[in-house]
Parts: C-alpha cells; structure tokens; sequence
C-alpha cells in the first residue's frame, strides 16, 4: 500500500507532498517551515528517507536543505540546477527506492524552468501519482518566463513537449499532483479545479489538445506581471536557504510603532478590512491575514525593508510571521496586538475612512459629484470591461504611482474587495481622501454604472 498527503498553501496557491509506503516516505517541493512536514512523517510512522525538488522555486523559499539535514534524507535535486550545495543529483530516468514496491522515478519536464523535473511514483511497477511541479498543471502549465527573458518562447515550447511526454508514458488514470496552480503567479493561466488526472488533462489542457504554435502564441499573450519578490527566491534557493526562525517578534508599544513609521519602515494593519477602515494607525498599510498575504506583502514591500506587524491575537502574528518567512519575508521587526487604541499615543486619534458598494458610487455620480474612480485590478481582467472614465493603475505598481492618481476623493476598487482595501490604505497613508469600495465587481453592472471595454 501506499499514501500520498497533501500540504495546501493557500496564500502561496502552492501544494506539497509527503508520500511513502509503511515504513518510509519521499517529500515533493517543502515548504521552508518544515515542521508540519515532519509532523505530518510522524504520525505517518515513516522515516522521511528523500526529499525530492522539481526545480530551483522562483516564487517561495524552499525547506527542501534543511529537511533534508535534519532528517538524514537524501535531498534529490535535477543535476543541472545550479545550486550551492550539496545535494543528490537527478537526471532523466533515475530512480529510488522509497519503500517496499514504492519506486520514484525521475522524468525530465523543462518549459518551468530548464532543468524542470517530474517524478512519477510507481507501487509493483504501476504508476500511481505524478509529481508534477510547475510543469502539467491543472488545466494549464506553469509560466515559462521567469527564469530568463530570451529563453521564454523557448521554454515555452519545451512545456508543450513535456506535457505531451507526460501523457503518454503515463495512463490515464493516474493522478496529476502539481506544486504551482491553485492561485500561484507561476501558473501560466488560472488553474480550474482541485484534482486532475492525466485522462482530465489529456482532452482539456491546452497543451495537450493545441498544436505547439498555436499553444505558445496563446500562452506569451496571456501572460501577466512576475511578483517583484520573485527576483529574489531563485536566488535564495540556489544557494541553499537558511532555517526558519519563527520565535515571536519583540513587542512594539505606540512610541515604538510612531518611531517606526517616522522611520519610513513598513507598519502592516493584518485585522480584516471592515476593522481597519473603522480605525487604525495614520501610515499603517492593511493586508489582511486572511488574504494572499505572502504574496501581496511581498510583491509590494521593498525588499529588505523592516516591517511591524498589528494584529487581534498573538496566532494571527504567528500565522503572518509564518506564512511571510515562505517567502523570504524574515523575522518582523516588532508586533502589537489587542485594542488598536493602545496603538496610539493617549489622546491621539485613530484614522479611518469609509467603505461603500457600487450602488453608492452610482449615487455619487448622478449627483454629479467630482470623484475619482480608481481600478486596481490586473491588465487581463480589466480588459474584461471597467467602469467608464476610471483611472487603472494594477495594486502592485500603486506604491510607487500614488502621485499618478488624479486630484479628488479616490473610489477605489479590485473584483471583490480585498485588493481595494490594500489600496485604499496606501492612498490613506500619502494623505488622500478616500473611499474603499467592498464589492464584487458583477455588481456595477446591476448599479447602472456604464462600462467600457478594451
């Protein structure tokens, strides 16, 4: 017999997976905070006997070195990454034994990167899950542009070819296990479903049902903006990540949250957005905890810069401080928790500014009033149609192009609320006037407000 257990990162849109037979298991693509992992091994009863790595990560830190020490296990990485470290080095074809009747073999899948691999398990010489990476995905594959411009087209069509190498060494009923794909920027497009087959993706993945001219034309159109932080994951992982440090940040009372923000250092509000626009500190920004925050946070943060964390609870700074370290985003400077009020300097106000729903938007504008109407959403969905006459500058280029917006109160909106509240929190600390709309964008249709398309 054998198991296969999944670890979702839903703020990363990342899986791994822990896989093994009674006696010992094979780890695909660790998180940096390995403890879960080993946790996981643990009440398996298995001994983590491999770490397997797909490819060097571009959009988190791996854990995959120091899982890799502190369980004994040999760490399998493609023999032609570039790495620093020692590591047992893979090559197309190669296979381990993992338990008894549980065999991993190496299947060589460039187009993610170039020396991209799969790994098939096979239990008594059957193929029983792909371990796919960022190569076959669910419904797509991953983006082939991140690792060097002039090699993009070219990558591009070797994903086409190692999709198609996939389907026919492997049978139809064998599970598709990707890393990248359930909300990751590594997804060349937007992955539909949780689960796939190698059958699912052989009649709707377009790399298995386009020509390869055709699938490289559609897949560079459609591909969007790399996360900033990106640039520096590769290299991270390259050169052999350091441990997780996840002991508690020290405690930042108001003087030290004013001496911060005086500073020019990054104060992130991680309360709800509904909280945060009733009352927060002037200059701190909102990125929910429950959002992407890995992902936002860190694709708009300049790099290196320190960041205090605010919070309800102590878990919710844990949480945060776990989630931010997959990503290269280490031990915040400081954390407050509790009653925003003990965030300020007795007497001193707490900022706010309202929320409103299309339908008040509306309202404004058959008044006449002059407002600016601000879509921070994606290129790819603005094309999809936006509201007429408004400003569009994406969420991840707001922080530098504040003094791009328009003079006047700022209605700002994404597709559903999360991103307009990040923005409205970063035109609230430059001194702007304000107004978050929390709302899905299917309702400016029914508000009567009139749209534009591309």
């Amino acid at each position: 017999m054998f198991f296969v257990d999944t670890f979702e990162f839903e703020g990363l849109g990342n899986r791994s997976y822990l896989a093994g037979g009674a006696a010992s298991a094979v780890v695909i693509d660790p998180p940096r905070d390995i403890d879960q992992v080993i946790a996981a091994a643990a009440r398996r009863g298995v001994r983590i006997a491999y770490v397997a790595e797909t490819h060097v990560h571009n959009d988190y830190v791996t854990g995959g070195l120091e899982l890799a020490r502190v369980t004994g296990a040999s760490y399998l990485v493609p023999a032609a990454a570039h790495v620093s470290f020692d590591r047992t080095p893979v090559a197309d074809g190669d296979t381990v034994d993992v338990d008894a009747g549980l065999v991993l073999r190496a299947i060589a899948t460039p187009g993610h990167t170039p020396h991209h691999t799969s790994y098939v398990l096979e239990h008594d010489g059957r193929g029983v899950a792909a371990f796919t990476g960022g190569s076959l995905l669910i419904g797509t594959v991953g983006r082939p542009d991140l690792v060097e411009p002039r090699l993009t087209e070219q990558l591009a069509r070797a994903q086409h070819a190692s999709a198609h190498r996939l389907a026919a060494e492997l049978d139809d009923e064998v599970p598709v296990l990707p890393t990248h794909g359930f909300g990751s920027f590594c997804s060349s497009a937007q992955a539909e479903g949780d689960a796939t087959t190698i059958g699912k993706e052989r009649t709707s993945n377009d790399a298995l049902t386009l020509d390869v001219d055709t699938f490289v034309q559609r897949m560079l159109a459609g591909l969007e903006d790399v996360p900033a932080y990106y640039a520096h994951m590769g290299p991270a992982n390259a050169a052999g990540p350091a441990p997780v440090d996840l002991t508690p940040p020290r405690r930042a009372d108001a003087g030290a949250i004013s001496s911060r923000l005086a500073a020019g250092e990054w104060v992130v509000d991680l309360r709800s957005r509904m909280a945060f626009a009733e009352g927060h500190v002037a200059g701190s920004f909102n990125f929910e905890g429950e959002g992407k925050l890995a992902t936002y946070l860190a694709w708009l943060i300049p790099w290196g810069k320190p960041v205090t964390l605010l919070a309800d609870t102590p878990e919710q700074i844990g949480a945060a401080q776990r989630e931010l370290a997959r990503v290269g985003v280490d031990r915040p400077a400081a954390a407050a928790t509790g009653d925003p009020a003990g965030w300020v300097h007795e007497g001193e106000r707490l900022a706010s500014f309202p929320r409103a729903r299309f339908a008040d938007l509306a309202q404004v504008r058959e008044r006449g009033d002059e407002v600016v109407v601000l879509d921070v959403r994606r290129d790819s969905e603005r094309v999809g149609g936006y509201i007429d006459g408004s400003v569009h500058i994406p969420i991840h280029e707001l922080h530098g192009r504040i003094g791009d917006v328009p003079d006047g109160t700022v209605w700002v909106h994404c597709a559903g609320g999360m991103r307009a509240a990040i923005a409205a929190s970063l035109l609230d600390a430059a001194g702007r006037m304000v107004v978050a709309v929390d709302d899905g964008f299917d309702a400016a249709t029914d508000a009567g407000l009139p749209l534009a398309s591309a």
